[in-house]
């Protein structure tokens, strides 16, 4: 028997399936408290939000900044995340940060940002797609420092922070929102036996967007 105190628990909501749901504990509150806490979710018409990287954090990003009418920009070193992000996500626009023209054609555009890239990368360019008094937020922990350039932070008086994750009030918030709006996590499910290929593919960074161990083996919920 497994006990544990009803302040720690988080009750899902019977409408999301809870393979899927379950990534939302970790990827959806770290996302969800920082654009909470900067306004994000306040649906104010004709806000742009921008989400760096389209990967197990980037992809849930999307999902809530199209749940609560934001204009979303994927912004990606990827090309072929693009068809990902419009198609399936139904992101508004598709930037390839390694293309200039592109990201010259939407500087000073965007109200938020939330950076979710892993790597070590400058937050130079980015910054550079933010409006006057825009946020930009990290999500994620490259192993080396980013490179902030002091210029595109004074010039357009933007806002650099960071967040980590959120606590059981918020995360029991941000899952009853997700059981309202439909969200969950894009999720691929392996069997026991099949956990070192997915570590394999892992290092490959071969992942869409999180693998999730089908314990029972008949694909049932977990």
């Amino acid at each position: 028997m497994i006990v544990a105190h009803k302040r720690f628990l988080v009750k899902i909501p019977d409408s999301l399936p809870l393979d899927a749901a379950a990534p939302l504990l970790c990827a959806g509150i770290t996302v969800y408290s920082p654009m909470k806490q900067h306004g994000m979710l306040l649906g104010e018409a004709g806000r742009r939000l921008g989400v760096v990287g389209l990967g197990g954090l980037g992809h849930v990003a999307v999902k809530f900044g199209k749940a609560f009418g934001l204009h979303v920009t994927v912004i990606s070193t990827s090309p072929g995340k693009e068809r990902e992000a419009r198609e399936n996500l139904k992101a508004d626009d598709f930037v390839l940060s390694t293309d200039d023209k592109q990201m010259q054609a939407m500087a000073r555009s965007l109200d938020y940002v939330i950076d979710t890239v892993s790597a070590q990368h400058s937050l130079g360019p980015i910054l550079e797609l933010l409006k006057v008094n825009g946020k930009l937020v990290l999500v994620a922990a490259p192993d080396k420092p980013v490179e902030l350039p002091s210029f595109p932070l004074i010039f357009g008086k933007r806002t650099v922070s960071g967040s980590m994750t959120g606590g059981m009030k918020e995360t029991q918030e941000m899952m009853d929102l997700c059981g309202e709006h439909n969200i969950t996590c894009d999720i691929e499910l392996v069997s026991t036996d099949g956990i070192n290929g997915a570590l394999a593919r892992l290092a490959r960074n071969d992942v869409r967007y999180r693998f999730v161990v089908d314990i029972a083996g008949n694909g049932s919920r977990l």
